[in-house]
């Protein structure tokens, strides 16, 4: 009787000692999870940065893992071959970032890379941009004018579909008929250099025509044109 009640006795104290260590393990994880941690060196190929709630806000990927672009929950199913920071809203819609690729074609350098804001439910607004192709380069600083009664999503599904077909000509075709549904986008501003080496800055109106230029070409001649709405110079400076 006395050996039966040493075993129950060890038998209690070993339940109260592994509940002392489980409860000193979740204490342990709990505190750890909620601390701040460093780390002196990560290496990820993406980055998920999520809300409280797990709501996605920002997304740091190489070019094989980009998000390819979410607008009112539906995901434009397409290739997206940049690295960079993408970031998202408060609703979970894609609102703009920072990419850049660079590769090279044919033995020449192609590149671009770019920080764009979205407008709301729609593409970018403001960017910051630079483009490199056949020797070719410009950069500069853009706005654009975008529908404010259409959702960027209203061509989603076109535009899936038309990724989804495995022919490159009828999918070329098709994802050109989905982008024609599209109400227009209008450059109203660019500030930067074109592609002729020439600084510039060029004011549009409402219809994307250009109205204001000021120029500086690369051999130092400097000018002002006043435009017309069918492109034509009604006034230059210097005479």
């Amino acid at each position: 009787m006395a050996k039966l009640r040493r075993q129950i006795r060890l038998m209690q104290v070993y339940m109260a000692g592994s509940s002392l260590l489980l409860l000193f393990f979740a204490v342990t994880a709990m505190t750890q999870s909620n601390a701040t941690q460093r780390v002196d060196e990560l290496t990820v190929q993406r980055l998920n940065v999520v809300d409280a709630n797990g709501k996605l806000r920002l997304v740091l990927s190489n070019k094989d893992r980009m998000h390819p672009g979410v607008v009112d929950g539906k995901t434009l199913n397409r290739p997206r071959p940049v690295g960079g920071l993408i970031f998202f809203n408060d609703v979970g819609d894609e609102v703009g970032g920072l990419t850049y690729s660079g590769r090279e074609v044919d033995g020449q350098g192609s590149a671009d890379a770019s920080l764009t804001f979205d407008q709301w439910k729609q593409d970018q607004t403001i960017g910051i941009q630079y483009g490199e192709g056949r020797g070719q380069r410009s950069a500069g600083l853009q706005v654009w004018d975008r529908s404010d009664t259409q959702h960027l999503s209203d061509v989603f599904d076109k535009l899936n579909a038309a990724y989804a077909l495995p022919d490159t000509a009828a999918r070329t075709a098709a994802l050109q008929a989905a982008a024609a549904t599209m109400q227009p986008a209008f450059q109203r501003l660019f500030v930067g250099k074109d592609r002729d080496r020439a600084s510039v800055v060029m004011l549009a109106d409402a219809a994307g025509k250009p109205r204001l230029a000021l120029k500086v070409l690369a051999n130092g001649t400097a000018s002002i044109e006043f435009l017309d709405a069918q492109g034509k110079v009604t006034d230059r400076l210097p005479k």
